[in-house]
């Protein structure tokens, strides 16, 4: 899961006077045990998606009544960090949904627009059809990757504005859905900006999304009427007086702490070193990052999943509860020097300190 914001590729065209980079070629031996090791894995294990799903979405709602409604500042706080956490790990499933085949989960991805998706003005459309452009060999890490900026080789005052305007990410739903999506309906031009340019949650600002078709095209057409009448409703709702302004503040200020930590796990999902050539599955997972165990902190950070981004990207189709063991079985399977065990970190602190570094030396 990405988000949204408008930074140019053009700083990469600086760094051409660099010697060109090593490719990296597949490494069999790891590719195959991976494989092997997995097999019995495959299966996504329904209970548990429903479980986390709703235990997510009862502790982040019932975080945000909470937080609205209570007076004591350090409460109000507290409050509303739970719900950021909670709301932050119910949206992380839209990764799920891009990745699954929904007849093994049966109606999760409905439930999930009705809980998360609409309500949070992030329907599944905006992911589903765009994710998986950024896992195919030929586009990762490119100009038509839709969530990749080779930030490492960007301008170091690229990485806090990556961040920063991260935290706009709630207002500028709230004008997508109240205001665009409506207007778009009596413009055939405004619609194709709309379609095109703000209906993905991507990085990559030269990215321009197709036109879906068939039961991809029904599902963006619900859950967009959907996300923009639950859009207008609350601001109608809230310049009447209905929704207390304070109430409605405080929740996006949530909103926006859901934003600005994911934003940070993006930024230390990927390496961000290609320069924008193809790469190879190897080469690919070595530009991503694994942050398991014993480090305790990712769980927060980088839920559902996302701190095996690096072996996610080795196996994309394994469901994220299987990949803890996964990584397991294949760091016992490869040998000591085997490019697997070269993917794992130890924390954000780390991670953010190289990703600084690489923009500094880049220079």
């Amino acid at each position: 899961m990405e988000s949204s914001l408008t930074l140019s590729r053009a700083p990469v065209a600086e760094a051409t006077d660099r010697m060109p980079r090593l490719r990296i070629a597949d490494d069999k031996a790891m590719l195959r045990a991976a494989a092997e090791a997995t097999r019995d894995l495959i299966a996504p294990r329904p209970a548990i998606y429903w479980a986390d799903l709703i235990a997510s979405v009862v502790v982040g709602y019932g975080a945000l009544a909470a937080a609205v409604t209570l007076r004591q500042t350090g409460w109000v706080v507290f409050a509303a960090v739970v719900a950021a956490l909670a709301l932050y790990r119910a949206l992380s499933f839209i990764h799920e949904v891009s990745h699954m085949k929904h007849s093994t989960v049966p109606y999760f991805r409905g439930a999930w627009n009705v809980l998360v998706g609409v309500p949070m003005l992030t329907p599944s459309f905006m992911y589903e059809g765009v994710h998986n452009l950024h896992h195919a060999k030929t586009r990762y890490g490119t100009s038509e990757d839709p969530e990749y900026l080779p930030l490492a080789l960007m301008k170091p005052w690229t990485l806090p504005a990556f961040v920063v305007i991260s935290a706009l990410a709630p207002l500028g739903l709230l004008i997508r859905f109240a205001i665009l999506s409506p207007v778009s309906l009596l413009s055939p031009k405004l619609r194709t900006i709309v379609r095109e340019r703000y209906s993905a949650l991507a990085i990559n600002p030269q990215f321009r999304r197709r036109a879906p078709e068939g039961d991809a095209l029904t599902l963006w057409n619900r859950t967009e009427a959907a996300a923009s009448s639950w859009a207008i409703a609350v601001v109608v709702l809230t310049a009447t007086g209905v929704f207390p302004l304070r109430s409605v503040a405080i929740a996006l200020a949530i909103g926006a702490g859901v934003a600005v930590v994911n934003q940070v796990r993006t930024l230390v999902a990927h390496l961000w070193e290609n320069d924008g050539e193809p790469m190879s599955v190897t080469a690919q997972y070595l530009d991503s990052v694994n942050v398991p165990p014993p480090a305790l902190l990712p769980a927060l950070w980088a839920p559902v999943g996302l701190r095996y981004h690096a072996l996610h990207h080795l196996l994309p189709s394994l469901p994220y509860h299987a990949l803890g063991e996964a990584h397991r079985r294949i760091g016992a399977a490869v040998e000591q020097g085997s490019p697997y065990h070269k993917a794992s970190y130890a924390g954000l602190p780390g991670l953010v300190n190289k990703i600084v570094r690489s923009t500094f030396q880049s220079r």
